[in-house]
């Protein structure tokens, strides 16, 4: 590449997984190359542009504050590359779509998504569980299930139903501490409660449990089938989503003097894919099992 070039791809991959490795060892194996390879990668792309863009040193390799508009470039060139190989296929429903939600929503989605397959094998589908939002808008997934709006005007969020919290023990806390499966309001700073930890925990569950004074948090995840695992253990009292733990044998719906949290349940797609064929089909099936199961 000569001076004035714009930086080519293969260059760029190894500035980003250099920045997310911090060694050209890790970098190249992350890549597939050899370390003199990458090496070489970087000390062309320098040469290039005439100006260093790594720092060496004993601790480590890390990209120099300067170059960090160049890591952010080759994220988005990665992150077009990904949505170009998904929208690959022919005009069917042939091709990848990938779909991200809270953990919660994983096993009733995957099941949804195997009886659409059945239907149309042509279908790759990507299933991310994750705390952490993805960017709907930049395409690191092509449909998502969210709790909250965005503010993107590139993306439809389309409301499908809401999502009702109920309180919840195990039949062993419940026979210990709870006869009768009821909780009086009086009675929640002396009880044991599971919730949830990190991002998790600024949703709606732990705010209503916290002003009905719930200090006592035995136990905490960013992993919606811990908190219930727990709960369903006996570790103390959860607020968890009803549909999801409906008729679950080893729990006992709380009776509560007092209204319940909600939260809106949106399905949110770029405008772009709305006749995407493949992705059209992902949507209405999401769009009809849950307005179906949040009823």
């Amino acid at each position: 590449m000569q001076s004035g070039d714009t930086p080519a791809w293969d260059d760029l991959r190894v500035l980003l997984a250099l920045h997310r490795h911090r060694s050209f060892l890790a970098a190249g194996r992350a890549l597939g190359v050899s370390t003199s390879t990458a090496a070489r990668r970087i000390e062309a792309l320098e040469a290039s542009l005439g100006r260093p863009l790594v720092h060496r040193s004993s601790g480590g390799t890390s990209v120099e504050p300067g170059a960090l508009e160049l890591v952010a470039l080759a994220e988005q060139l990665e992150l077009g590359l990904r949505a170009a190989r998904r929208d690959e296929g022919d005009e069917a429903v042939a091709g990848t779509v990938r779909i991200s939600m809270g953990e919660g929503f994983v096993r009733p989605v995957t099941q949804v998504l195997s009886a659409l397959r059945r239907k149309r094998p042509a279908l790759r589908l990507e299933v991310l569980a994750e705390t952490r939002l993805v960017d709907l808008a930049r395409r690191e997934a092509d449909v998502g299930i969210r709790k909250s709006k965005s503010a993107s005007p590139v993306l439809v969020e389309r409301a499908v139903g809401r999502m009702q919290f109920a309180l919840y023990a195990s039949l062993d806390y419940v026979e210990r501490r709870l006869r009768g499966g009821r909780l009086a309001l009086p009675d929640v700073p002396r009880h044991d409660f599971v919730g949830h930890e990190g991002e998790l925990a600024k949703h709606v569950q732990t705010a209503w449990l916290t002003a009905r004074g719930a200090t006592r948090w035995v136990f905490r995840s960013n992993s919606d089938h811990a908190v219930q695992e727990a709960v369903e253990q006996g570790q103390g009292i959860g607020m968890l989503a009803d549909a999801g733990v409906r008729g679950v044998p080893a729990l006992v719906r709380l009776d509560v003097d007092a209204d319940l949290p909600s939260s809106p349940v949106l399905l949110v797609f770029h405008k772009e894919l709305r006749q995407v064929p493949r992705v059209r089909l992902v949507i209405d099936a999401l769009d009809e099992a849950l307005r179906a199961g949040l009823r």
